[in-house]
């Protein structure tokens, strides 16, 4: 059969540990035997950062925003071990934090169901997307142990040197304190990347902060939504016949968990990297769920949520067999193509998006997987294979697909 043509190159981030053997099994296995592939690739192992003094990582984002479209597979952020391991000249920052600076994204994480793969919660029936705010909150507080008695206050200092000041607390004894910030500029983005991701997925929208006990700080948060919402998405959600909801926090998990799924749950940053991790373990396994960046000027970057599965990685060093699930990073491909296949009209690279992922699910649901499953699969009796074997027996369904 004649390949797929791409007029568009994706943007290609290769990456670290046992990702990156999967990444090449996959793009031999499962895309290049069928895909005329068009790629800008840049090399996110964390050796090719170093050498580059991580300027790799901030121009892989620059050509996403030149050409809409980006696929990541995992990469290490590094730690003092990790300093001594690679021999590093620093630590170099997150990746993904670097990405997302850059592209002004909101993170979208939704679990990959199968049959055979039955959620913790009875009545989940369809995905729940967790859409994270990227910026600022306790990832970027300055913290400080007060050691005895005094007062401690918020001062803002305008341009011009005027004072506004709030006290925290008179401290009457050792305590600590921990002072948050964010910006408007960045909760609107959250914001738009929240209701587009809705609209062009044709799902409700959730956001829930806790404004009664916030009432300056998350009060912000649900202002911004709501004036956004009614100014520019307001008529686009009622053409879609989708709903833009907004609760408290404590309301939210109230309700998540005897929904049936099915919709995007917006959070702040620290709600949801714990939100996304929630539904994540009980939708089955971390291996199985997608992750995509979006920005607000329509900028994509798909990627699995989970890491470079250093464990493995060292088993497959020793020449030992690993059983590794390639399910999110197959995804992570096959949402970029579905992306590219829409914004450059081309159907057909769309559609093979589409089979490649029914090749996978199909495969698990006729008992073969990776180990990780098989050990929490309702399926009688599952045929556990290794790494390779499972984008083989993948490639074989497709091909009867295709």
């Amino acid at each position: 059969m004649e390949k797929i043509k791409m007029t568009t190159p994706l943007v290609e981030m290769d990456g670290d540990e046992m990702t990156r053997i999967l990444w090449k099994l996959i793009k031999d296995e499962l895309l290049l035997p069928f895909i005329d592939l068009k790629t800008e690739y840049y090399d996110l192992g964390l050796e090719h950062r170093n050498e580059t003094d991580d300027q790799v990582t901030f121009d892989s984002a620059y050509a996403t925003k030149k050409y809409g479209v980006a696929v990541k597979c995992a990469t290490i952020t590094p730690n003092a071990a990790r300093m001594d391991e690679y021999n590093l000249k620093e630590m170099w920052k997150s990746p993904n934090g670097t990405i997302r600076a850059i592209l002004d994204g909101t993170v979208f994480r939704a679990p990959i169901t199968v049959k055979g793969i039955e959620p913790c919660v009875r009545n989940w029936t369809k995905p729940i997307t967790i859409a994270r705010h990227a910026y600022g909150d306790v990832y970027k507080a300055s913290e400080m142990k007060i050691p005895g008695p005094g007062k401690c206050e918020l001062v803002y200092t305008d341009t011009d040197g005027n004072e506004t000041r709030e006290l925290i607390h008179q401290f009457t004894g050792a305590g600590i304190i921990q002072g948050q910030h964010n910006l408007n500029s960045s909760i609107e983005s959250f914001a738009r990347s929240c209701f587009n991701y809705a609209l062009d997925t044709k799902q409700d929208l959730w956001f829930a902060t806790k404004d009664t006990i916030s009432k300056k700080y998350d009060h912000t948060f649900k202002d911004i939504f709501q004036e956004i919402y009614d100014a520019e998405y307001a008529e686009k959600f009622q053409a879609a016949g989708i709903e833009y909801f907004y609760t408290l926090i404590d309301d939210a998990v109230a309700r998540v968990m005897k929904a049936e799924g099915g919709f995007i749950w917006a959070c702040k940053n620290y709600d949801g990297d714990v939100m996304s991790d929630m539904v994540s373990s009980a939708f089955g396994s971390l291996a199985m769920m997608t992750s995509v960046l979006v920005s607000p000027e329509g900028y994509y970057e798909y990627e699995a949520a989970h890491g470079t599965v250093q464990r493995h990685y060292y088993k497959h060093l020793k020449g030992e067999e690993t059983s590794t699930n390639s399910v999110a990073t197959i995804f992570a491909w096959t949402g970029a193509l579905r992306k590219r296949g829409e914004l450059d009209s081309l159907p057909e690279l769309s559609a093979f998006a589409e089979k490649l992922e029914k090749a996978c699910l199909s495969t698990i649901e006729s008992g073969k997987m990776t180990k990780d499953l098989a050990l929490i699969t309702t399926l009688p009796n599952p045929t556990v294979l290794n790494s390779g074997d499972f984008i083989r027996a993948v490639r074989t369904t497709l091909e009867t697909l295709l």
